[in-house]
């Protein structure tokens, strides 16, 4: 196996590309404070979003091939369905194990290392919670992606904690009403990256027991929920600025509607098909990104 396939496989397992998902808040949440950027602090922290996301990757792939959820369908779509890399066998259960647990060391030395540059104890204990949620997202014994409960603490881990958590490195101020206001759009449209995956997933997750919220609702009536996420995210854009915690180059992001509504439509028309599910996820991932950016602009300029 040459070094680049080897590279490109460890990408392919740690899901290296999703993790916009954790970088783009915490980016915003960082860049809030008017005070100068504390740079080592910044870092360790950035570090240790970026371990811990990685670490939960891998962790949810190893728990989806332990409980048969991914070997439902041993095809690798690039968004959904995990990596399917032990499916095809070219990596082992225990690697992902491992590798999990590295990145978790990883995340955990950088917090260490945080707290005491920031002399706060607080910082440990923010992190373990957070570690712990994560952990419980799809491995034993809470297993909340499986209980319908995943959308919740994904919204929760992706959208407050990065947020709070980057501008509370910066200030040592948690919890603030603004840094939670401001936090929603990323919850709101990470939320819906992770339920455009399942619908085409449900049918594999249904036969093993694993129940999200598109059982409540069916595959073909999935597309209404997934409108209402984004639509919250947008809507929660607006409030934002109408109370004055954004500027007006953060309603910039409207434009981008366009794009939830032809992941809408494709939801709406495709409900079965996984091919063309791949372009729902596709532009959900894409219209994420194209807000987090002008968001982080926003707070910049």
């Amino acid at each position: 196996m040459g070094k680049a396939h080897t590279v490109e496989l460890y990408i392919r397992a740690l899901r290296l590309p999703f993790i916009t998902a954790s970088v783009f808040p915490f980016l915003f949440g960082s860049f809030l404070t008017e005070q100068s950027l504390r740079f080592i602090p910044f870092l360790l922290g950035l570090f240790s979003v970026i371990a811990t996301h990685l670490g939960a990757n891998l962790l949810n792939d190893y728990a989806d091939s332990k409980t048969g959820a991914d070997w439902q369908d041993k095809k690798f779509y690039t968004f959904f369905g995990g990596s399917k890399l032990i499916q095809e066998g070219l990596l082992s259960e225990k690697f992902y194990r491992n590798l999990s647990i590295c990145c978790f060391v990883f995340a955990s030395l950088c917090i260490l290392s945080l707290a005491v540059i920031l002399k706060s104890v607080a910082v440990i204990g923010y992190f373990l919670l957070i570690l712990l949620l994560g952990i419980s997202y799809s491995y034993k014994p809470f297993r909340f992606s499986y209980h319908r409960l995943g959308e919740i603490f994904l919204f929760i881990l992706f959208g407050p904690v990065p947020v709070m958590g980057g501008y509370f490195i910066q200030t040592q101020v948690f919890p603030t009403a603004e840094g939670f206001l401001l936090s929603l759009p990323f919850g709101f449209f990470t939320t819906a990256i992770l339920f455009a995956n399942e619908v085409p997933d449900f049918p594999g997750d249904s036969k093993v027991g694993k129940f999200t919220w598109v059982s409540l609702m069916g595959q073909k009536n999935a597309y209404k929920f997934y409108f209402l996420l984004v639509l919250f995210g947008f809507f929660s854009i607006v409030l934002n600025y109408l109370v004055g915690y954004l500027g007006a180059l953060s309603l910039v992001s409207l434009v981008f509607i366009f794009i939830a509504l032809k992941a809408t439509s494709l939801l709406k028309k495709h409900s079965h098909d996984k091919m063309r599910l791949l372009d729902s996820s596709r532009l959900t991932i894409a219209l994420q990104s194209l807000v987090s950016i002008v968001l982080i602009i926003d707070v910049l300029v």
